[in-house]
């Protein structure tokens, strides 16, 4: 980690202080998670690649644009870097309306509805937790727009690079649903939904360990099967992060 007196302005707040000691002690968990991302990432690539390949075709031949969807976002000490992730809507999604996806939006595409469904469209951010911007298990990502809207203590979840899937993100499954019939999703999101998720997201942080984590990583697998951890078939599918263009 940083040296306190490195951390941006606006992190170094006593609200973030207390998040900060926590993680400074837990440095050779935190190396681990490291090295466990760099070799994961790397072999889930190399096996995947025939999966992105067939992904990237399906996406071209289905409508104009790009095969990824570069958005910025927010990672580890405020840095702003642009997402991987395959596209799933028309081009340009982003200039057309809000930047949360609601239920049953227009702008999906029939091949991303498809992909969205499997959650395929998040397996190229594996390319994000190679490089060091992302890692497997950690605060979702937001767009820089909702980030200026944290709280001094929200801001701690910035102390970790942001994750693939979280507590937070499984818990809440359904948030292109609550949405949907929001007058002002935008207001909504920042209103409501953001500092729920972010109980989870500063909780996971509090208690933070190599198992806590491996412990959300087989949630999610199960998630995304729809599963229940008593081994349960769900009735719906249990969605591990929340939707994004």
């Amino acid at each position: 980690m940083k040296k306190w007196e490195q951390l941006p302005e606006e992190m170094r707040v006593p609200q973030v202080r207390k998040y900060y000691n926590i993680l400074q002690k837990k440095w050779f968990s935190l190396a681990v998670k490291r090295t466990f991302d760099i070799v994961a990432s790397a072999l889930l690539l190399i096996l995947l690649s025939p999966v992105f390949i067939i992904i990237a075709v399906a996406i071209k031949k289905d409508s104009d644009g790009p095969v990824f969807f570069r958005q910025e976002r927010v990672t580890r000490y405020a840095k702003r870097f642009r997402i991987f992730k395959f596209r799933t809507m028309v081009n340009n999604a982003d200039k057309m309306g809000t930047q949360v996806t609601v239920g049953n939006d227009s702008r999906i595409t029939r091949v991303g509805s498809k992909i969205r469904k499997y959650r395929l469209d998040e397996i190229s951010q594996l390319i994000d937790v190679f490089r060091g911007t992302m890692t497997f298990v950690g605060t979702r990502p937001e767009v820089p727009k909702y980030v200026e809207k944290y709280t001094p203590e929200m801001r701690a979840t910035l102390l970790l690079p942001a994750g693939i899937t979280s507590e937070a993100s499984i818990n809440y499954k359904d948030e292109d649903m609550l949405l949907e019939n929001a007058v002002d999703v935008d207001k909504t999101y920042v209103e409501k939904i953001l500092p729920e998720k972010m109980k989870y997201n500063l909780r996971s942080i509090r208690e933070f360990s190599l198992m806590n984590e491996l412990r959300i990583m087989i949630k999610t697998v199960f998630a995304v099967v729809g599963i229940d951890l008593s081994g349960n078939r769900k009735k719906k599918k249990y969605v591990p992060c929340e939707r994004r263009k």
